[in-house]
């Protein structure tokens, strides 16, 4: 009994004794796995700190709060295709205005012949007696309605050849403002007839923002500009020179803004017949630059056309250097500068050189004529051989 009780004792000692010993050792294996397992995840702090930035984009995100991002390159778009348009569109409206005149010509000889013809068939066949009974048989709205068209008849015929071509294009450009009110035509007009560089449609609208005012102030100021010089650029370049060099003018101001709105970024959307009307006041101040001018409210300022021409030149350079927003500078500019060089070269590089163009024109419309007449032209002059 006394050895059951040392071995039960014994056995004791050794259970206490290992119970004392391996918390020790179980203690120390848990902090080192974990300490170990600080270690390791030490090792990758950046994927930590990108999880962390990832939450913090997700939550803000989903608060609401946007997010910066950096802005969008804009690239500067290419100007070739519009140079080529305006090229070809220069050189169409030069063509058809001689093809234009070449007809006129041809159709007013023809009515002056017919009237004639008509004048000698009618003498002494119908007296003052004819017309009275032929009065007195219309209504008295009949009478009414012929003496309103006799009305409007001989206004247009007091009328100058320069107001009266002009009035064709006031119609035109009134016509293009009442659309701009049509809400369904909105998205038409900002693609049509708005120039913009960076828009997709670019050579079309070169040409019919010329004749495109969103506002009825800068209509009726470029209209009433047009109007008051149009007698006297009619009457030294004639009717159809003139609708080419308006024509020709608003594409190449437009072509001028593009090149300067691509070269310095600022890409906007621009409308208006400034351009072409600045080479129409150019031309008259350039031929004539002792011409005495006016202001409508002051008509006691005068000033001389050429001073007139240098002010509005020095302001438009200095709002193109300058960067002012209020007009379309280079628009302005471009304009002015196409007037005074079409009239000091560009009539003679291009209009006189018309010849080749219309005696082809003659030959395709009279073919029986070239044969009968070898060598010459429509107008009579002589021409080179026939083959």
């Amino acid at each position: 009994m006394a050895w059951r009780g040392y071995a039960i004792k014994w056995a004791k000692t050794e259970f206490v004794r290992s119970q004392n010993t391996t918390p020790r050792s179980s203690s120390l294996n848990p902090y080192n796995q974990q300490r170990c397992g600080f270690q390791r995840e030490a090792k990758r702090p950046d994927i930590k700190k990108k999880n962390a930035t990832q939450e913090t984009n997700t939550s803000a995100t989903e608060a609401g709060t946007p997010v910066p991002q950096p802005p969008p390159k804009v690239p500067r778009p290419t100007l070739f295709t519009p140079l080529m348009f305006t090229v070809g569109f220069t050189g169409c409206s030069f063509g058809a205005a001689a093809i234009l005149q070449y007809e006129s010509l041809k159709s007013r000889l023809q009515t002056a012949k017919d009237e004639e013809k008509s004048e000698k068939g009618m003498q002494g066949t119908q007296d003052m007696a004819y017309w009275h009974d032929w009065w007195n048989q219309l209504s008295s709205f009949q009478r009414q309605l012929i003496l309103l068209v006799s009305m409007v008849d001989d206004f247009w015929n007091s009328l100058t050849e320069g107001q009266k071509t002009v009035t064709g294009i006031i119609a035109l450009n009134a016509a293009v403002l009442c659309c701009w009110r049509i809400p369904s035509m909105q998205r038409s007009m900002l693609k049509y007839f708005t120039s913009n560089p960076a828009s997709k449609t670019r050579c079309l609208p070169m040409a019919l923002s010329s004749f495109s005012h969103y506002s009825i102030i800068h209509m009726v100021a470029n209209m009433y500009v047009l109007w008051i010089f149009s007698s006297g650029i009619v009457s030294l370049l004639g009717k159809e020179q003139f609708l080419a060099v308006y024509l020709s003018a608003g594409v190449v101001s437009t072509m001028v803004s593009y090149t300067c709105k691509a070269a310095t970024g600022r890409l906007y959307p621009s409308l208006g017949a400034s351009g072409a009307v600045m080479a129409v006041l150019a031309a008259i101040c350039s031929k004539m630059p002792e011409a005495k001018l006016g202001i409508i409210f002051l008509p006691m300022v005068t000033f001389t056309a050429g001073t007139a021409l240098k002010v509005l030149v020095a302001a438009d350079t200095a709002g193109l250097l300058l960067g002012w927003r209020l007009f379309d500078h280079a628009a302005h500019l471009g304009g002015a500068l196409f007037g005074v060089w079409y009239v000091a070269y560009g009539h003679k590089l291009i209009w006189r050189k018309r010849e080749p163009l219309v005696k082809l024109w003659h030959d395709i419309r009279s073919p029986g004529s070239r044969g009968s007449r070898p060598g010459r032209g429509p107008g009579g002059g002589g021409g080179g051989p026939t083959s």
